[in-house]
């Protein structure tokens, strides 16, 4: 079944350390196009969350956005550099004996003095934290993909039934020549003998003139490859891989044979009947736009 460009999906990972939320959605483009936006940290893994999103899409424009909301109190924690303490400590004992100052060196005071206490980022399992995203990731695929394929069934159930109608105005079309050709004969014939008056009609002038006027009008081989579009855009929407593309060739194609049929009309009914097929060309076109 086809499946539309135009999806959102979302989707949690859930730990005792973090909430992961993974949001996607896409719109119809020529190009498989992705956009990710994750936090500083998540960085390293990009190109992980881009590779699982091609098993996924080949067509659109994609944005993805990843969160994380942090349980634990904090990721870091406070150091103490002994060395530098103690070094401030003797630096203000001599201060003391040279100025001859009598102070109290309070600890407080010391740890004021810079990188005497720094904070240093607790230690990631990053393999672990992959993990989780990868699962928060995979599951907003799926719902996204559910979210495509719903799409793609009403697109597939609205193409289907303009093809339909396009199958039997092309039938009607087809069914008309004859009609069309045995009128313009009559009408002719009238008209001959309405200027000749009782002088015989000659029936070899009378027939090469209807001659001329079928191959006008005869639109033989561009019904027969309408039709054969119109076959083969039925049997493309039903395949599981992207037919986009193909598609929207075809519509091109049957746009082409519609116009030749609209130009060749021998009445206003063929007209009309062009006219619908034009019609319903243009919106399966609009349909197929959105088709990955």
């Amino acid at each position: 079944m086809i499946k539309s460009m135009t999806g959102f999906g979302r989707a949690e990972a859930v730990n005792d350390l973090r909430k992961i939320t993974v949001e996607m959605k896409s719109v119809n483009n020529r190009y498989f196009d992705c956009n990710i936006r994750l936090p500083k940290k998540y960085s390293a893994f990009e190109a992980d969350v881009r590779g699982i999103l091609k098993e996924y899409v080949s067509r659109g424009k994609v944005d993805v956005f990843i969160t994380e909301e942090t349980y634990a109190e904090s990721n870091s924690e406070p150091v103490l550099s002994e060395a530098l303490a103690a070094k401030y400590a003797d630096i203000l004992k001599e201060i003391t004996t040279l100025t001859g100052i009598s102070d109290e060196i309070r600890a407080c005071d010391i740890a004021r003095f810079p990188d005497v206490i720094t904070l240093r980022q607790t230690p990631v399992d990053e393999d672990e934290l992959k993990s989780q995203l990868v699962t928060a990731v995979r599951s907003a695929c799926g719902k996204f993909d559910e979210a495509r394929i719903a799409e793609g069934k009403r697109l597939h159930d609205d193409i289907i039934s303009k093809l339909s109608g396009m199958k039997a105005n092309v039938d009607e079309i087809i069914a008309r020549e004859p009609e069309i050709l045995a009128d313009y004969r009559r009408r002719l014939s009238d008209k001959i003998e309405e200027i000749l008056g009782d002088r015989t009609i000659d029936e070899g002038q009378l027939a090469a003139a209807v001659v001329i006027y079928t191959d006008k009008i005869c639109t033989d081989e561009e019904t027969v490859r309408l039709k054969s579009h119109i076959e083969q855009v039925a049997l493309e929407i039903e395949k599981k891989e992207s037919v986009g593309r193909k598609l929207d060739f075809l519509a091109q194609e049957m746009n082409r044979e519609s116009n030749t049929i609209l130009s060749k009309a021998g009445d206003l009914a063929t007209s009309n009947l062009g006219i619908a097929l034009k019609t319903d060309v243009e919106k399966i076109r609009e349909q197929i736009q959105n088709i990955e």
